[in-house]
């Protein structure tokens, strides 16, 4: 919707045009707009696009997302929309619960801080399904969740430290390719030292596994054979189905995978369940090889793929919440379901913000 009353209806009147002249006519239009769409405006652009007035509808802008389909639903095109797909059903939608999730997006009683620890911090979007997930965690406990960027490649030992200082919770998230690795390593290894709640995604579960090989687990120079073909103690390795493969991408392990968790294991209470399902995007894992030193060195390997031969989470027994799965369990959080670890990682992190 343009800035003047004349030119509010141009846009809309040229991009139908150009849908008629592809053999489209449309029965919906939605206007972006900054405010309410006077019934003048409305029944202007009806007119002209040959749409029912109930088919007009603005999208008003919002700082909350949850609130648009709530703005959708007041000015009725669900209705509209049932009723153009002859769907049925009921004749008033249960909306109570999404109510209730817009008004704690929109007003939260309390905040926490979570660091992303990553190489493409500068462009957020690489790491949205992460965010997201993040924020339907913080949904459910009442509490806005800040986000901190880190950039892993400006993170060192010796001032790794310091960029944690502040922070409540951390995310490890996954990627490729050397850049940056040493600093998620550090990172790792600082949440480990101040029990700072980490959850580590992919290449996150593998950069634990590594700090744990190397600082707990007399392993000096242990390391993945992606960053390090010559480690003394290649902890992540290459799967087995992986090695003779040339031609890469879609051959690497893709899709739903089942995990079989550890009975009495954070994992296992956070999902109640003893087989849980997740999307996978990798060609490397836990070596077996090493299985039984990094089980010596502290670390809890608490769920395997149903043959016993992939470890699917990891976690650190007397630390608060410091868990890493091989899979990307951000894909199926939903803002009225959010997923059990990133649900599990903000409650820690509030807890972790109170004590300190």
């Amino acid at each position: 919707i343009g800035p003047s009353q004349e030119e509010k209806t141009k846009p809309t009147q040229h991009s139908v045009a150009e849908l008629r002249s592809r053999g489209i006519q449309p029965d919906i239009i939605v206007c972006r707009s900054d405010r309410p769409m006077s019934a003048s405006v409305r029944q202007k652009i009806s007119m002209f696009c040959d749409v029912p007035e109930r088919g007009v509808v603005t999208a008003i802008d919002t700082d909350n997302l949850l609130a648009v389909p709530l703005v959708l639903h007041d000015q009725e095109l669900d209705d509209y929309l049932v009723e153009l797909l002859r769907l049925g059903g009921p004749e008033e939608p249960e909306l109570g619960e999404w109510r209730d999730l817009a008004r704690r997006a929109a007003s939260p009683l309390r905040e926490v801080r979570i660091g992303i620890i990553g190489k493409y911090v500068d462009h957020a979007d690489a790491y949205l399904s992460v965010v997201e997930a993040l924020r339907h965690g913080g949904l459910h406990h009442d509490a806005k969740v800040a986000i901190e960027w880190i950039s892993a490649e400006e993170v060192t030992p010796m001032m790794a430290d310091s960029f944690f200082d502040g922070i409540d919770g951390v995310v490890i998230p996954g990627g490729f390719g050397t850049r940056g690795i040493d600093g998620k390593i550090s990172a790792a290894m600082v949440t480990r030292e101040r029990g700072i709640p980490c959850l580590g995604i992919c290449l996150g579960l593998q950069v634990m596994v590594v700090d744990i090989a190397r600082h707990l687990g007399d392993m000096t120079d242990a390391h993945s054979t992606e960053f390090d073909s010559d480690t003394s103690f290649p902890v992540i390795d290459l799967m087995d189905d992986q090695r003779e493969l040339t031609d890469l991408g879609g051959t690497m392990r893709l899709g739903t995978y089942p995990a079989r968790l550890e009975a009495g294991s954070l994992v296992h209470e956070l999902y109640n369940s003893e087989v849980v399902y997740e999307r996978h995007r990798h060609r490397f894992e836990v070596n077996q090889r090493f299985h039984g030193r990094l089980r010596n060195a502290g670390l809890s390997l608490s769920g395997f793929s149903p043959d016993g031969r992939l470890v699917e989470f990891i976690e650190l027994s007397g630390h608060p919440f410091w868990v890493g799965t091989q899979a990307h369990p951000e894909f199926q959080s939903r803002p009225n379901r959010p997923h059990p670890l990133f649900l599990g990682l903000v409650g820690s992190a509030l807890e972790f913000a109170k004590e300190h």
